[in-house]
């Protein structure tokens, strides 16, 4: 149950984050509870730490966190139009090759959505 939880909220879990609950279930249980703490509304909403977390892992062009949160943003209600300006913050602070490969996940997991 936790596990499809947190898929819902982040999008796609990691093969080796699920094996981790039976390999190591206290790091596994802290990784959680942290998870909850993080992603929980606060000052900011969790749609928009969802688009802060898209442009930090576009800017490290960690390809597998860009689509994992993308697909998390879409469960979240994420619009394509709130995206494409957090990979605008991106492309300034860490340029074009950040840009280039957020808004490549952003074609594929949300090109066809609606606008707001």
């Amino acid at each position: 149950m936790e596990e499809k939880h947190l898929e819902e909220k982040i999008g796609k879990v990691p093969v080796i984050f699920k094996e981790l609950k039976e390999t190591d279930p206290d790091l596994y249980a802290s990784v959680m509870g942290l998870d909850q703490m993080i992603w929980a509304d606060g000052a900011l909403s969790k749609q928009t730490k969802k688009i802060i977390a898209i442009a930090i892992a576009a800017a490290l062009r960690d390809g597998h966190a860009v689509r994992a949160q993308m697909a998390g943003a879409g469960n979240l209600g994420v619009s394509k139009e709130e995206i494409e300006e957090g990979l605008r913050v991106a492309f300034l602070l860490a340029g074009m090759p950040a840009y280039v490969h957020g808004k490549t996940a952003l074609e594929e997991y949300l090109g066809n959505r609606p606008r707001k």
